[in-house]
């Protein structure tokens, strides 16, 4: 993270005791240089795992950062791909970025709990931003992906398993969390980032209480557990009605 090309740690001390909106618009010109972005291998998985699903008409990022996850989008959309995000300066990085082939991007800003859209999409995907939501924010946010889906429209997103307890990547995680809650409880704005509240069980729950019906993919490059379980799933969440 701290190399030269990312952010130093007094700029990531500044942005933590930022908004997540204005803490990401000063990040933006550094992001895709931390490990907060979200690994191509996740992406790649994920387009592969979408293409056998597709091809799709009209695709939506949400939360869609610097547009990483947009480049699937143009691999699996055929008639056009939207990118929203709260943060102006993401957009902004995201503009830059854009790269030729598929359907022209379309940037939005706005709050993923209030999209500005009509139920037009055949495919909404997200990566890495749902640490954003508190547990209570879930099933608002989930409505909101089924407000803005047709008939037979897909959300997907990739979770992985939670880290082993007693693991390294557990102790981690909890550590991180909990300073993030100690931070909250004492400064404003708050900065809503948790690893470990977005939880496969909860998750499928308020799904399905939003009205959509939900299958999970193995995505097998990422192995399996001591358990046998898939060390990552692709979550497709389906909204009932034949196919447009």
């Amino acid at each position: 993270m701290f190399t030269p090309q990312g952010p130093t740690f007094r700029e990531l001390a500044v942005q933590a005791l930022s908004s997540v909106e204005h803490g990401y618009d000063l990040l933006a010109p550094k992001f895709d240089h931390t490990p907060f972005r979200t690994p191509d291998a996740f992406l790649r998985s994920v387009e592969r795992a979408l293409t056998g699903m597709g091809p799709f008409g009209r695709g939506l990022d949400l939360c869609c950062g610097t547009g990483a996850g947009m480049d699937v989008l143009g691999t699996v959309c055929w008639e056009s791909v939207t990118g929203v995000d709260i943060s102006a300066g993401m957009l902004a990085e995201a503009r830059r970025r854009e790269r030729p082939g598929g359907p022209s991007p379309a940037w939005v800003r706005c709050d993923a709990l209030a999209l500005p859209f009509g139920p037009v999409f055949d495919l909404v995907v997200s990566f890495g931003a749902f640490g954003h939501f508190l547990p209570r924010e879930l099933p608002g946010l989930f409505e909101q992906v089924h407000s803005v889906l047709r008939p037979g429209g897909r959300f997907a997103f990739p979770i992985m398993a939670p880290a082993r307890p007693g693991s390294p990547g557990y102790w981690a995680m909890l550590g991180f969390d909990a300073a993030m809650k100690v931070r909250n409880a004492v400064w404003r704005p708050p900065f809503v980032m948790y690893y470990r509240a977005f939880r496969l069980d909860d998750v499928r729950r308020e799904l399905t209480r939003a009205g959509l019906t939900v299958e999970l993919h193995a995505l097998s490059e990422f192995g399996r557990r001591d358990d046998g379980s898939p060390r990552c799933r692709m979550v497709v969440a389906t909204k009932p009605g034949p196919a447009v």
